[in-house]
């Protein structure tokens, strides 16, 4: 149940994660900010090349105020302005300024500023004669193509009402609705609206970051319900002489503006141009950097060396870059570009039929990316982990990006390829993140079932190795090892009214037992009383297990032999009598079944097999032959280094089949020693004597190597002594000669007790 609810965890969490960005792509508009800040990364990158078209604009720059005078000039001023680029031959002339209040410098005006005299009194009589200042710049823009431009604001209570100079036609829905829209509107004064050949929005309506990167090319005012052409727009239609623009516009086109899908435009058509555009009703502009090409300084078109082959043919837009007139804007290539030039490059592009598209289908396009990614992720990182994963999740971020730029660059379409991506990294984060805590919890677990077990090196190996571990059984060479204490009824008698006392006296004894083991990778299986079963090679690998298993035994005496010492003078101390703790040990090695055994609501990690039940009885036997250690042929063969004498040829209780087992008597010093070499050698000889029936030569044998042992090292090393042994031989040649074995008999000897 448990590991269902994971798997379920491990895809129901990051499907969540898919379904949470979906909302999110569709409902906030922060997404669309970001998007926008990858196209600004495709024209910083590769901007549009700037090709020479008609179109120029005179800067009111900060020079031209510094040598002309302070803005506003003089109608009469920007009359001669007008004039000399008409003159010039300039094609078009747009102000990207509005002349909304009556010239202050017209006589009517300033004359009220002069001190009362008679002559100033004449003047007055004859104001009529004198010439207005805004009518002369009327007069001036009536005799050319001249198109004024407004502006709409947010105060609902300005004045003027902008007039139209072209009709409007609609194909499709009405796209009011979805036109951006303001309260109020600034317009120039009737008089020189009226002599203009067209009349067109200034607005730039910038991004929620302050960037401009679109320009409508209409706009509405709200509370006349009416629309408008921009400055770019009028311009187009100005120049080519068309009286009508046509808005295109469909129920089934959309892209995410804020709040969701919007539906409205398509395109806009302004005479022979056809303009595609958002849904409502703005251009996406791709921006060139600056070029002095496309700029004429003001003053040098008063000056004596002013070209007129500059304006000759052109379009030509009057603004101004004077920080000081506040008509500075944020570009994507630029943090303050002047408005005028932002209108100049719409009108480049539409001239050039150049136009940056984000097409009907990218929204559906990057929704569909996003959740196909997303989902094949979700499905592959359980099965194929999180570096394959990481792969083909990167490789998809790549394709992504990838056709997102080649569709820039070939296309000029406008895909977003990061959403997509961050969704492709939360879902690999969350999914990752997911089984990083189910490792870490296999690992707790893991920690939790074997630290009793093994040393907290190898706990920690596994941990981080879980899939070393199968559970359920599995088929292992292992060394086994017993270990019980002898004569234990004798010490226990010595607690009887104190329990805890020989639990404490048990602990410790098994504490350093287990130590010696654990510090040789061996795996405690259980505690049984005083009795310790233990293997190696199980969980983790052990390539010299029968090794690890004999050297454990080693120092597991040496170990008893010290807290043998504190047990004596602790006895001392309390004036009782101390019987020293010994053990038997029986080591042996062989195929074994170890996992987890048990029920499905109680199991421990464990081993069965023949071997096991061989080492418990190999255990039994140390007394008998009054050996500490007594190891199994198949650890003698695997552990050949270590010193060892051969036992006996035994059928042990409950088996069949004989056994050679052999007694461990030190390590590889020890294996060197010539006192044990001789031993050795004597040893071997009087068994062989002994199975052959010599039993002269093996009684006399058996003498000489009484005298040899006491040479060697096993009996100070805790091992006991060979007597017990010899004299076992003795007594059963004393048997033999009473009652001869058979004539085919192969030396096996056949165990009654454990």
């Amino acid at each position: 149940m448990l590991k269902r609810v994971r798997r379920a965890q491990h895809i129901l969490v990051p499907l969540a994660m898919i379904a949470i960005a979906v909302a999110a792509r569709w409902a906030l508009p922060q997404v669309e900010e970001l998007q926008m800040r990858v196209f600004d990364v495709y024209q910083r990158i590769a901007p549009r090349e700037y090709v020479p078209v008609p179109v120029k604009y005179v800067d009111l720059d900060d020079e031209s105020l510094e040598k002309i005078g302070q803005w506003p000039w003089p109608r009469t001023f920007v009359a001669q302005l007008v004039a000399q680029l008409a003159n010039a031959g300039a094609a078009a002339i747009a102000f990207d300024i509005v002349f909304a209040e009556p010239d202050r410098t017209s006589p009517q005006f300033i004359i009220d500023l002069w001190p009362l005299t008679r002559e100033v009194e004449a003047l007055k009589a004859n104001m009529d004669e004198l010439p207005d200042h805004d009518a002369i710049l009327a007069e001036v823009i009536s005799q050319t193509p001249v198109i004024t431009g407004f502006v709409l604001t947010s105060d609902g209570n300005l004045p003027r009402t902008p007039a139209h100079k072209a009709s409007i036609a609609y194909g499709g829905d009405n796209p009011r609705d979805y036109i951006f829209g303001f309260p109020g509107a600034v317009g120039n004064l009737d008089i020189l609206t009226e002599h203009a050949s067209g009349n067109g929005s200034f607005n730039l309506v910038a991004e929620r970051d302050g960037i401009v990167r679109r320009v409508p090319l209409f706009l509405r005012l709200n509370g006349e319900d009416e629309v408008y052409p921009s400055l770019a727009a009028e311009v187009i239609r100005v120049v080519q002489g068309a009286n009508t623009y046509i808005i295109k516009s469909a129920g089934a086109s959309g892209e995410i503006g804020y709040g969701g899908v919007r539906l409205g435009l398509t395109g806009v058509k302004i005479g022979h141009f056809e303009v595609p555009t958002g849904p409502q009703g703005r251009m996406w502009l791709h921006f060139t950097k600056r070029v002095p090409e496309r700029r004429i300084p003001a003053w040098k078109v008063f000056s004596a060396d002013f070209d007129p082959a500059s304006v000759e043919g052109q379009i030509v837009f009057i603004g101004t870059s004077a920080a000081g007139l506040f008509d500075i804007r944020a570009t994507p290539l630029e943090a303050a570009t002047p408005g005028v030039e932002v209108h100049v490059q719409a009108v480049e592009q539409i001239l050039l039929n150049h136009y940056l598209e984000r097409p009907d289908w990218a929204e559906g396009a990057e929704y569909i990316y996003m959740v196909l990614l997303g989902l094949l992720l979700v499905f592959i990182l359980p099965s194929l982990g999180a570096l394959w994963s990481a792969i083909i999740g990167a490789l998809g971020i790549g394709i992504a990006i990838a056709a997102s730029w080649y569709l820039y660059r070939g296309q000029l379409w406008l895909l977003d390829p990061i959403y997509a991506s961050t969704v492709v990294v939360l879902v690999y984060m969350s999914s990752s993140l997911l089984n990083f805590l189910k490792t870490e919890a296999e690992k707790r677990q893991v920690r939790g079932a074997f630290s009793q077990y093994l040393s907290p090196a190898l706990v920690e190996q596994l941990a981080n190795e879980p899939e070393r571990l199968v559970l359920g059984g599995e088929m292992r060479d292992m060394t086994l090892l017993f270990c019980d204490i002898r004569g234990f009824t004798t010490i226990s008698e010595q607690f009887k009214t104190d329990p805890r006392g020989l639990t404490r006296l048990i602990n410790r004894f098994l504490t350093p037992m287990t130590d010696m083991i654990l510090d040789r990778r061996g795996t405690i299986d259980k505690y049984m009383g005083d009795c310790i079963m233990a293997f190696w090679n199980a969980p983790l690998d052990d390539a010299i297990h029968a090794e690890h298993g004999c050297e454990s035994a080693l120092a597991m005496f040496n170990a008893l032999h010290g807290l043998n010492e504190k047990l004596r003078l602790e006895a001392e101390s309390e004036n009782r009598t101390h019987y020293p703790i010994n053990v038997g040990i029986g080591l042996n090695s062989g195929e074994c079944c170890v996992g987890n055994m048990g029920s499905d609501k109680r199991f421990d990690y464990s081993v069965l097999g023949d071997a096991v039940n061989l080492a418990a009885r190999l255990e039994g036997q140390s007394k008998n032959y009054g050996v500490g250690v007594v190891i199994g042929e198949e650890t003698r063969k695997a552990a050949p280094q270590f010193a060892s004498l051969e036992l006996d040829l035994i059928a042990v209780k409950g088996k069949t089949e004989p056994v050679l087992i052999h007694g461990l008597r030190g390590d590889a010093a020890e294996r060197k020693d010539a006192a044990f070499l001789a031993l050795e050698k004597q040893h071997a000889e009087m068994i062989v004597a002994y199975r052959g029936q010599q039993w002269d030569r093996a009684e006399q044998l058996i003498a000489e190597c009484r005298v040899l042992a006491k040479k060697t090292n096993g009996e100070s090393h805790g091992l006991g002594g060979l007597d017990v042994l010899y004299d076992l031989y003795v007594d059963r040649i004393a048997a033999y000669r009473e009652t001869p074995p058979a004539t085919d008999w192969d030396g096996v000897f056949i165990a009654t007790s454990k």
